[in-house]
């Protein structure tokens, strides 16, 4: 690949690059095929603004493999076109998120580096083997999406008992919480969108480490194919901001989980008259 020196990466439009952030500093270059290969090689390193400004650098370096004759293959080919390989209709969603993660990070140093990179690790392997699909990874937060909500509840089951299970350095307690939600969100070129995508992030926000949440679409899924030993238990309706209407949450509970939790956290609980 043909080095940029400063005077020619000058003369070169924004749009020769996949992303230009709201100061006008121009990021991954995609001026030639050479230089989207690296684009792609690169994409995930880049610490974008936001979600939007990501997702129009996505559909830009992709719109350039495109245009360069550049096939995008292996896992940046999964993050630049997700439409081809997640599930769509009636889809399960499971978001995570580390309990705590500041402290942690405050705790560890830059021992933390390594500790999200095994939380990571274990989520990718549960979900894979439930047969689901990574949708985002990103800081604390896992977001996967199963065409099955049973297998959905498994991986979550899997996940919390290998964090329980990990022998992690310097004494660190990492709980996750967990948040399930079926739907039928609309799966565009940048990934999912809609009602169903922000319930889901809102009941896992809800919950506390170490809790997985499920909505009452996601237990209809999943009432007649329950793990050994797992049950459920009605919290309760709980109110949330964004959401139209009320939502009866269930927590997943067996013998080798921590039976009790503190309420919802961000959620009004609607008492009956």
């Amino acid at each position: 690949m043909a080095r940029l020196d400063a005077k020619t990466r000058a003369q070169l439009p924004d749009s020769a690059f996949a992303y230009v952030d709201s100061r006008g500093q121009r990021r991954l270059p995609i001026n030639d095929a050479s230089h989207v290969r690296n684009a792609l090689a690169r994409f995930n390193q880049v610490l974008f603004e936001d979600d939007a400004a990501r997702d129009r650098a996505r559909l830009r370096l992709l719109r350039a493999a495109q245009r360069h004759g550049v096939v995008p293959i292996g896992f940046v080919s999964a993050q630049l076109q997700p439409q081809r390989r997640l599930p769509k209709g009636h889809v399960t969603f499971l978001l995570t998120d580390i309990e705590g993660s500041t402290e942690l990070l405050g705790r560890l140093g830059d021992g933390y580096a390594a500790v999200a990179a095994t939380v990571r690790k274990i989520a990718r392997r549960a979900v894979r083997a439930a047969g689901g699909h990574e949708v985002d990874a990103r800081g604390d937060e896992f977001f996967a999406a199963f065409a099955q909500a049973p297998a959905a509840l498994g991986a979550a089951v899997a996940i919390q008992r290998a964090l329980r299970a990990e022998g992690w350095r310097d004494g660190a307690v990492v709980r996750m919480r967990m948040g399930l939600h079926s739907g039928r969100p609309t799966l565009t070129e940048t990934g999912y969108v809609g009602l169903a995508v922000h319930a889901a992030a809102r009941f896992c926000y809800g919950a506390h480490g170490g809790q997985i949440v499920l909505s009452s679409s996601a237990r209809a899924g999943v009432l007649d194919a329950l793990g050994e030993g797992v049950r459920l238990r009605s919290l309760g309706r709980w109110r949330f901001q964004g959401l139209r209407e009320p939502e009866e949450l269930f927590q997943v509970e067996a013998d080798d989980f921590d039976p009790d939790f503190p309420p919802l956290r961000a959620a009004e609980l609607v008492v009956a008259a």
